[in-house]
């Protein structure tokens, strides 16, 4: 019996086969046929300032320090242990007023030394003295030779000098007990402590420091780079951090010639008025440095400043239809708040950029979010993407 073997079967899995094949000819021949995708070209959005260059006012606010114009660290005059102290940081002392005290002890027994290294010596001289006031009669008598009576007068004045001798001693030891009381040498406050009871000291070692009242001044530090032109600056206000409402005019006293080890500022002492009420020591204070800018000098924001490498530099935009970034380096005349004079190869009536000023290169197309005046125009600020955020220059 023959069995019919039906074909079907076969060319319905052949015909299966082909279709991938088929579909990924189909895929790769539409392919061919489109177009590629377009190059869509960056274009960053900024804003901008227009520049308007005038001689003005630059303030410059550095924070400050009340301190006493005159301040001594008084230490004791000889060397010993101390056991006394009779005042405290704040305290208000008198001139020759007692501060501390030394044991008095040794000092007391070389006093008593001194006194009777006094009375040999006056002894001494009193006995050459009496002695050649008799060799004197005896030499008008012709009873001893000239030789002798020269002898006995050196003997005299020899005892005199040990006696002087012995005198200037006692008195200098007599200042040395004196010196085991330490006194204030002024009017005024009580700035620090040194040394406590119980502590051996060198002589000379400062103990205490007593700010003299009256006169007081304010202690700033400038960066290196406004040095000169705070030296010379006329007005300076000062304002207390308790009291801001007070203005207190001062004046540039001392300029420091060299730049503090650990904060590399240089230290400016501003002199203000004795009579400032309510200005106590230590109170912290703010001075207002105000100059005069060069004639060239153009105001800007500070985002719109960029460091490049060694100097600073501005994105100036260009272009009237098709605008452009161009970078211009520039240098810092003065600095108030958010705003800088800057100084370079600008030009009135120039767009800077002032925000997003991180994102852009030379040649970089822009577009500007905002009119000349500063102030976004109607319906853009909504259609206009975001600025994205940046260091230093970022939009706020």
């Amino acid at each position: 019996m023959l069995t019919q073997i039906n074909p079907r079967p076969a060319a319905a899995a052949s015909a299966h086969m082909r279709a991938p094949a088929l579909l990924l000819v189909c895929t790769l021949l539409l392919a061919a046929c489109s177009k590629p995708p377009e190059k869509v070209e960056d274009i960053r959005p900024v804003r901008v300032v227009v520049l308007n260059p005038a001689n003005a006012d630059v303030t410059s606010e550095l924070p400050g320090a009340v301190q006493a114009r005159y301040e001594s660290q008084l230490g004791f005059r000889v060397a010993g242990k101390i056991i006394a102290r009779q005042v405290d940081v704040g305290s208000v002392v008198k001139r020759g007023q007692v501060l501390m005290r030394l044991d008095p002890k040794d000092l007391q027994l070389a006093q008593a030394q001194a006194v009777a290294a006094v009375s040999s010596a006056a002894s001494n001289r009193d006995t050459a003295k009496a002695d050649l006031k008799r060799y004197q009669d005896l030499r008008d008598k012709n009873f001893v030779s000239q030789a002798v009576l020269d002898a006995k007068d050196t003997a005299y004045k020899s005892a005199q000098a040990t006696y002087d001798q012995a005198e200037a001693a006692f008195k200098g030891q007599l200042n040395q007990t004196a010196y085991a009381t330490l006194e204030s040498d002024v009017d005024g406050v009580v700035t620090a402590i040194n040394a406590e009871a119980g502590q051996v000291v060198a002589a000379g070692t400062p103990v205490v420091s007593v700010a003299r009242q009256g006169a007081k001044e304010v202690v700033v530090g400038a960066p290196e780079n406004q040095v000169d032109k705070l030296r010379s600056s006329g007005d300076v206000q000062v304002r207390l951090w308790a009291d801001p409402r007070q203005v207190i005019h001062g004046t540039v006293r001392e300029v420091s010639p060299i730049a503090d080890p650990v904060t590399r500022t240089y230290a400016i002492k501003i002199a203000i008025p004795d009579d400032t009420p309510n200005v106590k020591l230590g109170m912290t204070a703010y001075a207002s440095f105000t100059s005069k800018t060069s004639d060239n000098a153009i105001k800007v924001p500070l985002t719109a400043l960029l460091r490049v490498q060694d100097h600073s530099a501005v994105w100036v935009v260009e272009g009237a239809t098709v605008h452009q970034v161009r970078q211009v380096p520039v240098q810092i005349d003065g600095q108030h708040g958010n705003e800088v004079w800057i100084q370079g190869a600008l030009r009135a009536g120039q767009q800077v950029v002032t925000a997003g000023v991180n994102q852009l290169k030379p040649g970089q197309k822009v577009t500007i979010l905002n009119g000349p005046e500063g102030s976004l125009p109607a319906g853009k600020a909504a259609a206009s993407p975001p600025l994205a955020a940046t260091t230093g220059g970022a939009a706020r």
